[in-house]
C-alpha cells in the first residue's frame, strides 16, 4: 500500500477552495491502495469533536468513501487542531497517532511529527504549548459549552494572526541540532508546520522531508497548490505539487 503524506491544510468554513482541494485529493486516490497520513493543522482551528458545523459533512462523507475501498487514514495533531481526537476520526474509520510516530515500511525507519517540537528556538511558543496542552487544562476546556470554545478559538486565532502580520515577523524554522538528535536511527523524518517545503539530505541514508502548506493561489496562478509526498516504494519517492 502506497503512503501519502499531507499537512497544514488549515481547512475552515471560510476557505471552501481548500476544502475542495482536499476532497479532490481523496477522490483521486480513492481507488488506489493508499495509506493517508495527515500530519497536523488539518483544520485551521479545531474546537471540539462535537463540532456541529454542516461544512464538515462533505469532508466526513468523502472520507467514508475513501476508507470504504480499503484505504486508511491516520491523523497526527498539530498546533491548531491538537484537541481533535479519536471520536471524530471514528466517524470514518480513521486512527489517531501520538507523536512522534515511528514505524518501519519496506525496510525504512520513518518518523512522523507535526514539526513544531523541532522549532526549539521559538521559546515563547514552546512555553505556550506546554501550558495549553496540560492535561488538566485540556480536561477543563472539553467541559466548556461549544459557544465558549468558539470564543476562545477566535481569540487565539486573532493573536496568532496579529503575530504573523507584524512587520518583522519571520516563521521560526527547525533547530538543526534538534533535528540531528531526533533523526538518529531514522531514514525518513517527515513533518510540516514550518511552511518551508523541501527535501533535506542529512546523510547518504537519511532525509528530512518538509511538507508544504495548502494555498488557495499558487503565486500568480489561479489554481490552489500544496506540496505533498507520495511513497510508492522505498526507492520510488515523489515530492510533488498537488494542484486544485
Amino acid at each position: 500500500m502506497q503512503q501519502l503524506f499531507i499537512s497544514d491544510l488549515h481547512l475552515s468554513e471560510d476557505h471552501p477552495r481548500l476544502v475542495h482541494g482536499f476532497l479532490s485529493l481523496l477522490q483521486h486516490y480513492q481507488q488506489q491502495p493508499t495509506a493517508l497520513y495527515i500530519l497536523g493543522d488539518w483544520f485551521n482551528a479545531w474546537l471540539s469533536d462535537g463540532d456541529p458545523g454542516e461544512w464538515l459533512l462533505p469532508i466526513v462523507k468523502q472520507l467514508r468513501a475513501f476508507t470504504a475501498t480499503g484505504n486508511t487514514v491516520y491523523f497526527l495533531c498539530g498546533n491548531r487542531d491538537f484537541v481533535l481526537g479519536q471520536q471524530f476520526l471514528d466517524r470514518f474509520g480513521g486512527q489517531l497517532l501520538i507523536e512522534p510516530y515511528i514505524y518501519q515500511w519496506q525496510g525504512l525507519h520513518i518518523r512522523l511529527e507535526h514539526g513544531d517540537a523541532l522549532c526549539t528556538d521559538d521559546v515563547a511558543y514552546q512555553r505556550f504549548k506546554k501550558i495549553i496542552r496540560n492535561p488538566l487544562l485540556l480536561g477543563i476546556l472539553k467541559l466548556l459549552p461549544f459557544y465558549l470554545k468558539k470564543r476562545l478559538g477566535d481569540f487565539f486565532r486573532k493573536k496568532s494572526q496579529a503575530r504573523q502580520t507584524t512587520q518583522h515577523y519571520q516563521p521560526i524554522d527547525v533547530n538543526q541540532a534538534e533535528v540531528l538528535r531526533q533523526i538518529q536511527g531514522i531514514n525518513l523524518l517527515i513533518h510540516g508546520h514550518t511552511h518551508r517545503p523541501a527535501i533535506h539530505e542529512i546523510s547518504p541514508t537519511q532525509q528530512r522531508i518538509v511538507l508544504g502548506d495548502w494555498r488557495e493561489k499558487d503565486g500568480q496562478a489561479q489554481h490552489g497548490c500544496a506540496k505533498v509526498l507520495l511513497l510508492r516504494s522505498a526507492t520510488d519517492i515523489e515530492f510533488f505539487d498537488w494542484q486544485f
